[in-house]
């Protein structure tokens, strides 16, 4: 059963990877390893990063109610501390190893990831100290990452305006992204788990309608990627992993905040999503990248990968269709021959050309995380489909 291979591959392949990266000298874990399995101890920690496994270890300690998984989400709580601004608030991008300031932008992603960490803990050990910072960034988020139109971006230390370069590519500046907004939504949705809030739901619930009314591209069937500050689309582009990832995530969201008188339209848009990416990126392969104005990126990503995994499920699982059950395992194949590192002190590489070499990215760094491959086995675990 799927079910058992992804607590076993959870459990004795990604979970342990990343306690053997506890800093136990300067805190938090460490924030570098190349693709030689070089560890880099004295490399930058992002903030993004703890958040994630801060995260990941709260919800797999909780759900398989484990203490040595508790311990590790305590390590990664502490280290939350690193990354706060007690002069402006908010959380920096990343420290240096041993917690001073570093890249001192406040990105809304990165608030976001950090909530969404810190209610996960929440979540797992009661603690309101946890939700009380959760608590304090959204509010930070709606008081300063906020205007009529929706969410910014990136600002300095003292939340004045800076330049998006993070969460933007191919040559477009964004003055607004879809990746930021859906992950806003996603550190909402899981706060409102820990605190059901009706202020709170009411921004989650502006966040789907945005998404229905002005991200999704219904003609294209797809999510646009980069925007400016009115959301005119920059950008002629579908990435292929950011809409399999939408379509359950968006599903999740609707499910705890929404009615199910109101689920209809998000039902339709999240199944267009799914059929769209299986329809024109997916193969025995696995999922490929992005398409921009024509071209393919055919890299196979890590964490495009896994979130295809739940993609497929979600769509399974709304539909009945015995046919993305078949996917399913054919995508999880796929990532065990191309994706997990064979290496006993190995995870999983970055990406992987779709003859199946290597790139140079690295094992661990501000973006690659347990977060996408660690939740696929959680969520995976938990669902009642019979794979």
């Amino acid at each position: 059963m799927l079910q058992n291979e992804c607590r076993e591959h959870l459990t004795e392949k990604i979970l342990p990877f990343w306690e053997r990266l506890k800093d136990d000298v300067h805190g938090g874990f460490y924030g570098y390893v190349d693709k030689e399995l070089t560890l880099y101890p004295e490399a930058d920690k992002g903030c993004i990063l703890n958040s994630r496994i801060l995260w990941t270890f709260s919800t797999a300690a909780r759900l398989l109610k484990s203490d040595e998984y508790r311990a590790y989400a305590d390590w990664a709580y502490r280290a939350v501390d690193m990354f706060e601004d007690r002069e402006h608030g908010g959380v920096y991008w990343s420290v240096t190893y041993d917690g001073q300031p570093a890249d001192t932008t406040k990105h809304t992603y990165c608030q976001a990831f950090c909530i969404y960490g810190l209610a996960a803990y929440y979540r797992l050990t009661g603690k309101q100290e946890a939700l009380d910072r959760a608590i304090a960034l959204y509010r930070l988020i709606e008081e300063k990452c906020r205007d009529d139109g929706g969410y910014g971006e990136a600002c300095k230390a003292d939340f004045s305006p800076e330049s998006n370069e993070k969460l933007s590519e191919n040559g477009v500046m964004a003055g607004r992204t879809m990746n930021t907004l859906l992950h806003v939504l996603e550190g909402y949705t899981e706060l409102y788990r820990a605190w059901p809030d009706a202020a709170l739901r009411k921004k989650g619930e502006q966040c789907l309608a945005c998404f229905l009314g002005t991200i999704y591209n219904k003609s294209q069937h797809r999510l646009d990627v980069f925007f400016d500050r009115d959301f005119h689309s920059l950008l002629n582009m579908q990435s292929y992993g950011h809409d399999i990832e939408a379509s359950w995530l968006l599903w999740d969201s609707v499910t705890a905040l929404l009615p199910e008188t109101e689920w209809q339209p998000y039902r339709e848009m999240c199944l267009d999503l799914a059929r769209s990416v299986r329809q024109r990126a997916f193969t025995d392969h696995g999922l490929k990248n992005e398409w921009v104005d024509g071209e393919t990126s055919e890299l196979r990503i890590w964490w495009v990968q896994a979130e295809t995994m739940l993609g497929f499920a979600n769509a399974a699982s709304l539909t009945g269709e015995k046919a993305w059950l078949e996917d399913l395992r054919t995508q999880w194949k796929a990532i065990q021959g191309m994706i997990v590192d064979k290496r006993p002190e190995g995870e999983w590489y970055w990406s992987v050309y779709e003859n199946g070499e290597l790139t140079e990215r690295p094992m661990v760094e501000e973006w690659k995380c347990p977060y996408h491959n660690g939740r696929m086995c959680l969520r995976l675990m938990e669902t009642g489909l019979h794979v």
